[in-house]
């Protein structure tokens, strides 16, 4: 087997046998013959949890449409499919999903399976949309979770880390097609931001904010309003004045890969990421890191993250700042809480990155800072397990439905059990 490696090729999966099947009849076969088997999607995964010492399977061939009911307004896909050939599948037919993640090369099932969120202080992460979904579970049989069918279980079951079986299917709401208009704010004086957090996340829709921590200032405010809204055109925010041409988040990087600004109205998924789909999205060649930090120590932590900037700043290509509600899964970093996320995006440097990580998370230690499943961090597992107190039942869920541990892996048994 050729070596295959990760989206952003920091990775290479350790997997003995690779497999891309093409049927569902295919995928059951392949878990009942295997030892331990892991899922890939779009590979946008920082670390190595969905590696396998046994078996990986990719689902990129299963990326179909199965069912539309716009009655009920769902929509029910195969396992492999992304959010770009999903976004335009349903603004075809007049419909949306109500968020979307920085960038639309993203599996739906891998960004559900890790709590993926966008942004917006009424925005849940991505796997809130998701209805139901079918499992090939252990012993290759396909059993359906569904949020209408046995809710606690669901709860348990949204946010899985790929550790329950091989999701084939998934059902999602869907709500009528929106456009969104986009305006960048460049260099908010940090000192402005600190005392307006709140009313400047809840200026739109959706908002991110883009730092490299070189100066005194957030490099930019990303607003992403709803176009039926009256457009609040300001002439500055809080010292930011509008940019005067579209922008990327990093700067010196050609804006040709970002969704178009300017306030310019156009459709959702056009709007909502940072990136267009068939463009390189942000710098390509990178590392993630993201902590999800309860609300109300939002200000505090990015005093001490500002603190640090001379050790950080020299490795960042950027550091966006976002906003999450509060949702209901086991294990989702946002479990009943409303949380800021701090995202990480790194140089291509890990020896350099590995150093800070453990500085910037013992600073942040007391702000209940939770990774991000699916990125890279160094926390001791004692400290991320303490974050979900419904852990030990969502290990139950996973000895209900793989008593043998033929989904775990390394990352599984290590964080997890």
């Amino acid at each position: 087997m050729n070596q295959q490696k990760n989206w952003a090729g920091n990775l290479i999966y350790q997997a003995k046998h690779w497999y891309e099947p093409r049927r569902v009849e295919e995928i059951q076969q392949l878990v009942k013959e295997a030892s331990h088997v892991r899922v890939v999607g779009s590979r946008h995964s920082f670390n190595d949890i969905a590696d396998s010492d046994d078996t990986i399977l990719s689902l990129g061939n299963l990326n179909r449409v199965l069912a539309f009911d716009q009655e009920k307004q769902t929509v029910t896909i195969e396992g492999g499919m992304r959010y770009g050939e999903l976004s335009s599948y349903l603004e075809e037919r007049g419909f949306a999903l109500p968020n979307l993640a920085s960038l639309p090369h993203i599996s739906v099932a891998g960004a559900c399976a890790t709590a993926t969120h966008g942004s917006g202080d009424q925005n849940q992460c991505l796997s809130s949309s998701v209805r139901a979904m079918k499992v090939v579970t252990a012993n290759g049989e396909i059993v359906e979770f569904s949020q209408g069918k046995n809710k606690e279980e669901w709860n348990g079951a949204a946010v899985h880390l790929g550790a329950l079986g091989v999701m084939i299917e998934l059902t999602l709401a869907v709500i009528p097609s929106y456009q969104v208009r986009q305006y960048v704010y460049e260099h908010l004086p940090f000192s402005q931001f600190a005392g307006h957090l709140d009313e400047i996340f809840s200026s739109a829709y959706s908002v991110s904010l883009f730092t490299d921590w070189s100066q005194e200032a957030m490099n930019q405010v990303w607003f992403k309003q709803l176009a039926g809204e009256q457009p609040p055109i300001r002439s500055e925010l809080y010292g930011a004045l509008p940019a005067r041409a579209n922008s990327h988040p990093i700067l010196g990087v050609d804006s040709i890969n970002c969704t178009e600004q300017m306030g310019v109205d156009g459709p959702w998924f056009d709007r909502l990421p940072h990136f267009r789909l068939n463009f390189m999205p942000s710098s390509g060649s990178e590392l993630q890191s993201e902590y999800l930090i309860p609300r109300q120590y939002a200000m505090e932590a990015l005093q001490v993250i500002r603190a640090m900037r001379s050790m950080i700043s020299p490795i960042l290509h950027v550091n966006e700042i976002r906003s999450v509600a509060k949702d209901d899964f086991w294990l989702s970093p946002s479990y009943q809480e409303d949380v800021i996320g701090l995202h990480f995006t790194w140089k291509d440097n890990w020896e350099a990155v590995q150093q800070v990580l453990p500085q910037i998370e013992a600073a942040l230690a007391p702000f209940q800072a939770r990774p991000h499943w699916g990125k890279v961090f160094t926390m001791p597992k004692e400290r991320v397990q303490s974050f979900y107190e419904k852990l030990p039942s969502f290990r139950q869920l996973l000895a209900k439905y793989d008593s043998v541990g033929k989904f775990r892996n390394r990352f599984i048994n290590h964080y997890i059990f």
